[in-house]
């Protein structure tokens, strides 16, 4: 990565370029003081996107039989393509906006078939007084779910309708998103994966249980997990990094009780 550019993509989940947009643009500027950065937009507000149907097409059979036909597969291709993506969104009624949550309904079968190992993520929101914390929460577990590594997070408060921030809140926002932005690049140049940590391999050992026992009626996924490999005995992790022993053990404690329970549901549905 040192002979070229670090791609950095922002899944922009603001209709309008206003504090949200702004705390990217300074994150910009940061990284950019310190690396060459290749920088992109995508603003969810002019792809197109529809909303979800909720017919389980792309869990049967796959996305590429999605009925749905719009700009999802063009912004999962781009998270492909990039080495860090930044997740950016307000804070709407405690929740990520409407925007950002059609984006992530859009991509839920990530959740059953993690792909990005390789980017790191970065968490970005803007709340008026409360919400980020929560908000910057489940944007973590939907990052982590489909693979990203969270290298950092930044939840800024800024007002919309309540006149100029005070100088302490301009200052708190300024050390977060620098705190962010640093942490982000650390994790760009250094390139390899870090150690997942234990909610990660939870959702490792936690699904793998349905995709090996519920092969025959979720055959996509069998077959996703199979071809990766992470249906083998004594699989660790999706990729091949040092597991905490004990969060191994934990996970493997876990998933031999999901299997138990699976299969007793099969048991008495069959």
């Amino acid at each position: 990565m040192e002979d070229r550019p670090i791609k950095v993509l922002v899944i922009m989940g603001s209709a309008r370029k206003a504090n949200t947009y702004r705390a990217a643009e300074r994150i910009r500027e940061i990284l950019q003081e310190n690396a060459a950065v290749d920088w992109e937009y995508v603003m969810l507000k002019d792809v197109n996107l529809e909303q979800c149907r909720g017919c389980y097409t792309c869990f049967d059979r796959g996305e590429e039989y999605c009925p749905i036909k719009d700009d999802a597969a063009l912004l999962e291709q781009k998270m492909h393509d990039a080495d860090g993506v930044i997740f950016a969104t307000p804070v709407y009624a405690f929740q990520v906006s409407g925007l950002m949550k059609v984006f992530i309904d859009r991509h839920a079968y990530i959740c059953h078939r993690p792909r990005f190992f390789r980017q790191k993520a970065l968490l970005l929101t803007s709340a008026g007084a409360v919400g980020s914390k929560e908000v910057l929460e489940y944007l973590n577990a939907v990052a982590r779910i489909w693979g990203f590594e969270v290298a950092a997070r930044a939840g800024i408060v800024s007002h919309a309708k309540m006149g100029p921030l005070p100088a302490y809140r301009i200052q708190e926002n300024e050390e977060k998103l620098q705190a962010a932005a640093k942490a982000f690049l650390a994790a760009l140049r250094r390139g390899t994966r870090a150690r997942p940590g234990l909610f990660d391999v939870m959702a490792f050992h936690i699904g793998r249980a349905p995709c090996d026992e519920l092969g025959e009626s979720a055959p996509a996924d069998h077959a996703y997990w199979k071809e990766q490999g992470w249906l083998e005995k004594g699989r660790r992790y999706y990729v091949d990094v040092p597991v905490s022993p004990v969060y191994h053990a934990l996970g493997t404690v876990a998933e031999w009780y999901l299997r138990r329970r699976i299969r007793r549901d099969l048991r008495e549905v069959g």
